[in-house]
């Protein structure tokens, strides 16, 4: 089975390590500065305290009749609807959009072509040390890599998954799923915004109760217009009371989970949150 990751950022380069490892045929499409990394030193990655090389293909061109089984879409949600028109000519038939998005799945297919997206969200973090990966996936009790249900291709997603060790879910409604998502990570990236020490913000308790308070209002306007909270546990949260609610966001706001996974990506890409943050409040209006 033939793989790209179009995308050469964090989550690609951790999904493409992981499947070429797991014997795939994997190919990466990068531009600029990491496509001069991964030309000049291949994919290295750390695990186990060694680093090593990932056996993939660097493209950095996408021919029009280079077809894929799947592609992996792992770029950031203000470059998405690029990413969709260069991959309009393109004869692959399956997209898997791993993006922080509202947008409805329709739009995209308008871009790309019908009945070749499979909605989906990874779950991953992590960073580089200098041109080395150093990133793991999320513990499957608190994300798995999640997609909704389609025609039946989630289930060969799934598989090719499953085959690498990545844990995943699929979810009956992928849209509800990423509102959900978006309600407890804006006010998490917003947290870091706002603190004083972005690094030590879990100490401040007063911002961890505030930040508990806003993602419980956010599942609660969600809950309002009758659509289902998934997964389970952001109905858990949503009815914590708010003390306990904002001591579990400060342990976890300063826990190595919370710096690998909501620090490093919130300080990364401050332009992509708050861009998120409009979108996510806007949809209410």
């Amino acid at each position: 089975m033939r793989i790209l990751i179009f995308g050469a950022g964090v989550i690609g380069s951790l999904y493409g390590t992981l499947l070429a490892d797991a014997g795939y045929d994997v190919s990466i499409y990068a531009r600029g500065r990491r496509l001069e990394s991964l030309t000049q030193d291949g994919l290295l990655y750390k695990r186990k305290g060694k680093i090593r090389k990932a056996p993939v293909r660097v493209l950095s061109k996408l021919e029009e009749e280079d077809c894929y089984h799947l592609i992996l879409l792992t770029v950031r949600e203000y470059q998405m609807h690029a990413a969709l028109e260069e991959l309009r000519k393109n004869s692959s038939p399956n997209i898997v959009t791993m993006v922080n998005s509202l947008e409805t799945y329709d739009k995209w297919e308008a871009i790309c072509g019908a009945g070749r997206i499979i909605p989906a969200f990874p779950g991953a973090g992590g960073g580089f040390d200098g041109n080395v990966l150093d990133a793991a996936l999320t513990p499957r009790l608190i994300q798995p890599t999640t997609f909704g249900k389609t025609d039946g291709r989630e289930r060969v997603l799934a598989g090719v998954l499953h085959r690498a060790k990545i844990p995943c879910q699929i979810v009956p409604d992928m849209h509800a799923w990423q509102l959900c998502h978006l309600a407890m990570v804006v006010p998490i990236a917003d947290a870091y915004y706002e603190a004083a020490d972005p690094g030590n913000a879990g100490r401040d308790a007063v911002l961890m109760r505030k930040t508990a308070e806003q993602i419980r209002d956010n599942l609660s306007a969600i809950a309002a217009r009758k659509i289902r909270l998934s997964p389970w546990k952001m109905q858990a949260f949503r009815l914590l009371p708010t003390p306990l609610a904002g001591w579990i966001l400060g342990f976890a706001f300063q826990s190595s989970f919370g710096d690998r996974f909501m620090y490093r990506h919130s300080m990364k890409a401050p332009d992509e949150m708050r861009q998120l943050h409009e979108q996510f409040y806007r949809w209410f209006e």
